[in-house]
Formats: structure tokens, C-alpha cells, sequence
């Protein structure tokens, strides 16, 4: 059988996206079953979308991981998309399936995910989240599937804000709530979990802290950063000097990424594999 010289391609497209360490966990879990992927990190600007998205069938992708700002804006580009995705409005994984494009969201199942490996279920919970993007709507729409009685929307863009939490009010079993963010906005005292899906503290503000009182943050609350490109970041330290448990976005990102290394390869993912490729890069 003589030797194939093509690799199967994959990757994801954001803007910032130099940080994104994605590709760290793909590339081992390909090397450790042997397949002929790459994991391609790729700085896509707003106005390129489309042609980026065009050039994944030109280009016979298996397929693409769509990170901030695109996980909305991508669905008009897709042929078709799951039920989960439908409700969230949102799409973090695309599978090129023989030239049509269909859109998934694993970001809330693999937060779930973070959580349960954590021993810390869902059900009963009222969850606080930081921000109304993409990522904030899987994980608000997966917890509330899950059993969360109270989901509180927190974001500065008012009608976001209200347009996912009367989503969760009318789609999912929970009730859902908004409050505007303010100035060192406190968060409320009957919160179980803290979650935040903004990108203060990304890559290259790492510095940078969401605006909250931190005094407000308790020693009985989860607080939780989707961030990846740094996992102690500002916001997860000061909820630490609280005495609060965090989890940081590489569990996240570890989880969601099995669940999306399925999907483009038909196998399982070796997830300890995949873990120890991060324990190893950010010295855990």
C-alpha cells in the first residue's frame, strides 16, 4: 500500500486567537491513535467569516472549531445544525460532511462535564454568569437542561442580556433573570456558582479582571473562567483569596474538545492523553 503524504485537517478560526491552546490536547490525542490530522490555529477577522467558512469545503476540511467572536455570527454559513445548537443559537463545532456543513455545541457539555468531574452537580443550583455570548448560552442552556432551578444573566449589552434569559425562561425548565452590569456589580449572596464567559482576561489583556465586587464573592460559591489562554487567571485568584473552589477553562476546553475529536475522526478520544498534554504545557 504505498504511503499517503495528505493530512486530514481540522483546526479553529477566532479573533484573538494566538493564545487558543486547542490545538495542544488535538495533537496528542492524533499522535496517540495514530491518525493523519493537524490541528490548524487560525486568526479569522470578523469581515472574513464567510470566506473562511467558504474555504473549509474549498479546502476539504473534516472539519472547524469556531471560537470568540464567531459562534454566532457562523450559523448563517452552515447547512444544517443540532437541536442543541438551535436552542443556544450558537455553534462551536462544524463537521464537513461531504461538502455541507453542520454545526454542533459541545461548550455546555463539556462545561457540565467540568463540573461533575469536580463531584458538583447542577441540580437545585443558581448559577450567576458573566456575559451573553456564545459560550454563555451553552452553558446557561445545558445547565438548565441539567436541573438548575435559577440561572442569573449578567452583561452590559442590555438586550442580550434579556434575550438569553427569556430564553432560558421559555426553552428550559429554569428560571431565568437579568440583571444589568454595573460598576463593581455584587454578585448575589444566594449564588451557588459564578461563571465567567466574558473575555476579560483574555490573551493579550491577561491582566485584566471582570468588573464585580469581589467582597461579594463567598467561600460556599463555585467560581468558574472559561478563559484558556491562561488558567489562573485574575478573576479565578481573587475568588481564591475568598476562600471560593474555581475551575479553571482547561477542563472546559479538555472535555468539549473530546466530545469534538469524536466527531471529526469516528473515535474515542483518549482523554487522559489529551489531559496530560495540558498538565504538561501550563506546568499543573
Amino acid at each position: 500500500m504505498s504511503n499517503t503524504y495528505r493530512k486530514e485537517l481540522v483546526g479553529v478560526f477566532g479573533y484573538p486567537v494566538d493564545e487558543n491552546p486547542t490545538v495542544i490536547p488535538e495533537e496528542a490525542a492524533f499522535h496517540a491513535l495514530d491518525l493523519d490530522f493537524r490541528y490548524l490555529t487560525i486568526e479569522v477577522h470578523p469581515k472574513d467569516l464567510k470566506d473562511a467558512m467558504q474555504a473549509v469545503r474549498a479546502l476539504n476540511f473534516r472539519g472547524i472549531n469556531l471560537t470568540i467572536p464567531h459562534k454566532c455570527e457562523v450559523l448563517k454559513y452552515l447547512d444544517s445544525i443540532s437541536p442543541e445548537a438551535e436552542i443556544i443559537g450558537a455553534v462551536n463545532v462544524v463537521v464537513n460532511q461531504m461538502g455541507k456543513l453542520h454545526g454542533d455545541n459541545t461548550d455546555g457539555k463539556g462545561f457540565l462535564k467540568s463540573l461533575t468531574d469536580e463531584g458538583i452537580s447542577p441540580v437545585h443550583k443558581k448559577v450567576t454568569i458573566l456575559g451573553a455570548g456564545g459560550a454563555a448560552r451553552a452553558i446557561a442552556v445545558e445547565l438548565a437542561l441539567a436541573g438548575t432551578s435559577h440561572i442569573r444573566i449578567i452583561n452590559r449589552q442590555e438586550e442580550r442580556g434579556h434575550h438569553l434569559a427569556l430564553l432560558i425562561q421559555e426553552r428550559t425548565p429554569a428560571i431565568g433573570s437579568y440583571l444589568p452590569w454595573t460598576p463593581e456589580i455584587i454578585i448575589p449572596s444566594d449564588t451557588d456558582i459564578l461563571i465567567n464567559t466574558s473575555p476579560v482576561g483574555m490573551y493579550p489583556n491577561t491582566d485584566e479582571q471582570p468588573d464585580i465586587a469581589y467582597d461579594s464573592i463567598a467561600s460556599h460559591m463555585i467560581v468558574c473562567d472559561v478563559i484558556t489562554n491562561d488558567p489562573h487567571t485574575c478573576f479565578l485568584k481573587e475568588a481564591e483569596k475568598r476562600g471560593a473552589k474555581t475551575i479553571h477553562g482547561l477542563n472546559m476546553m479538555i472535555n468539549q474538545g473530546a466530545i469534538n475529536f469524536t466527531l471529526w475522526t469516528g473515535e474515542e478520544a483518549p482523554i487522559d492523553v489529551m489531559t496530560d498534554s495540558i498538565v504538561k504545557e501550563f506546568h499543573l
